[in-house]
């Protein structure tokens, strides 16, 4: 296991931040473009926001920005779970071994 020094060098955050911020671009790019959506909906085309009332472009950037926002929870989710092995290993923990009390 290596230790945090290592994992946390200058070019592994550079590369963090870099990641978050094409991210930030990319979600605050589709959210924009959803605003023509917005702009230009009509009654008259289908319930709002339902696949039937919107263009074939709209319909692409809807479903990617619902793919980026269940991306970025899987990411976030699998993060917090490589924090918590990490640290049960830190702490040499080995769960199996651990005495719990005889049921009686």
């Amino acid at each position: 296991m290596k230790p945090i020094s290592k994992i946390l060098t200058l070019k592994n955050i550079l590369i963090g931040v870099l990641i978050l911020f094409l991210d930030f671009v990319l979600y605050i790019f589709l959210g924009v473009y959803m605003m023509k959506y917005d702009d230009f909906y009509q009654e008259s085309e289908g319930e709002y926001f339902s696949l039937e009332s919107m263009e074939l472009d709209e319909q692409i950037v809807y479903i990617a920005f619902n793919v980026l926002v269940l991306l970025n929870i899987v990411i976030l989710v699998y993060l917090i779970y490589r924090i918590i092995i990490y640290f049960l290993k830190r702490k040499n923990t080995n769960l199996q071994y651990l005495d719990y009390p005889e049921d009686d």
